[in-house]
C-alpha cells in the first residue's frame, strides 16, 4: 500500500522554487463534462485527519491543513452583531506527509476563536496558511510556515474570514478568498515577506466574485495571474432533502478576480461525498492530469484520479 501511494502521489515533484507546472492551465481548460477520470488508488491515511482543508506540495512532501472541531458552531435564530452563528471551539493543524504518505510532522496554528485553517499555497520558500474563525464575515490570521522546520510566523491579521490563499511570485501579490469565495482580496508582499497594505480597509482590497457556481475550498497558482480553485456547490431537491454536492474546478483570473473557465467534476466517494469537497492537488502527467483529493473527514482516504487530456 505505501509503495503504491508513493508512486501515485509523489512521483511528480515540482522544481525547487516553483508552485506552478508548465501547461497545466491548458490541460485543465481541456477538461469537459464528459472527461473520463480513472481511479488510480485510494489509500487511507494512518492518523486522525479531522476536517481537511488544503493541499500543497513541497518537493516530495505533501502538506495538508485541517481543522479539529472540538465544539461545533451553533446557528443564531437571528443575526447577532453581524454574525449568523457562534464561534464554536477547535484547533487548527498543518500536517506534513513524507513520500510514503506517513505523517512526519505537524504544527498547530491559530489562537482562541481563530482556529479554522483554509486552502494553502507554496511560494517556493514559504507555505502560506490562513486561519480564521469558523463563521463568515469574521476574522483571520495569515501565517508563513517554513516547510522544513514547520516554524510559523504571523504575517498579518484581517477582518474577514479568509478561506484560501494563493501567492503569485511574479507580481509579489498574495490573493485570498473569503468564506464561500464570494470575495477576492489582494495584498502586495514586500521582499522581507511582510504585507504592506494589510491595514487598508477590506473594501479597498476586494473584488466581488461574479460567479456563484462553486464555493472554493482550495486554490493553487497555475501560472502568473492564474489559479486553479476547487470546491463544491450543494443543492437540495426539496427543502427537507439531504444536500447533494457537485464538485468543480475553476481557472481564476487573479488580476480581475473572476473565473475564466469552469468545469464540473462528477466524481463521488462510495459514501456519496463529492471528490472536490475538501483539499485538492492538481498536477500534470505525461498524458494529462492527476487529481489527488481528501474529501472525507477523520480516517481520511486519499483519492488519486487521472484523466487523459491533450
Amino acid at each position: 500500500m505505501k509503495r503504491i501511494l508513493a508512486a501515485c502521489l509523489f512521483s511528480l515533484s515540482l522544481p525547487a522554487g516553483a508552485s506552478a507546472q508548465e501547461g497545466l492551465t491548458h490541460r485543465i481548460e481541456a477538461l469537459t463534462r464528459g472527461t473520463q477520470w480513472q481511479l488510480v488508488e485510494s489509500p487511507e491515511l494512518a492518523f486522525d485527519t479531522f476536517h481537511p482543508q488544503g493541499f500543497a506540495r513541497v518537493g516530495n512532501s505533501l502538506f495538508m491543513s485541517s481543522v479539529e472541531i472540538i465544539e461545533p458552531t451553533k446557528k443564531f435564530p437571528a443575526l447577532q452583531d453581524g454574525f449568523d452563528r457562534d464561534t464554536g471551539k477547535g484547533a487548527g493543524h498543518l500536517f506534513k506527509l513524507d513520500g510514503d504518505g506517513k505523517l512526519v510532522g505537524q504544527v498547530k496554528l491559530g489562537e482562541g476563536t481563530v482556529y479554522h485553517p483554509g486552502g494553502i499555497d507554496y511560494d517556493g520558500r514559504w507555505l502560506w496558511v490562513p486561519v480564521a474563525e469558523y463563521r463568515p464575515n469574521s476574522a483571520s490570521i495569515i501565517y508563513r510556515v517554513d516547510p522544513e522546520t514547520l516554524e510559523a510566523t504571523e504575517v498579518f491579521r484581517f477582518p474577514d474570514h479568509i478561506g484560501g490563499l494563493v501567492y503569485d511570485p511574479q507580481s509579489h501579490t498574495l490573493h485570498g478568498v473569503s468564506w464561500g469565495s464570494r470575495r477576492f482580496y489582494t495584498w502586495k508582499v514586500n521582499e522581507d515577506g511582510s504585507v504592506a497594505d494589510a491595514a487598508r480597509k477590506p473594501e479597498d482590497l476586494r473584488t466581488l466574485n461574479p460567479s456563484h457556481y462553486v464555493d472554493y475550498q482550495d486554490c493553487a497558482l497555475l501560472e502568473p495571474g492564474k489559479a486553479a480553485c476547487t470546491g463544491i456547490t450543494e443543492f437540495r431537491l426539496t427543502p427537507e432533502a439531504a444536500p447533494f454536492g457537485l464538485g468543480g474546478i475553476d481557472v481564476v483570473d487573479l488580476k480581475q478576480g473572476k473565473p475564466e473557465f469552469q468545469v464540473p467534476v462528477q466524481l463521488w466517494t462510495d459514501k456519496g461525498v463529492a471528490i472536490t469537497r475538501n483539499p485538492v492537488l492538481i498536477e500534470t502527467t505525461e498524458t494529462g492530469i492527476r487529481l489527488t483529493a481528501a474529501p472525507e473527514d477523520g480516517q481520511t482516504r486519499l483519492f488519486v484520479y487521472e484523466a487523459k487530456v491533450p
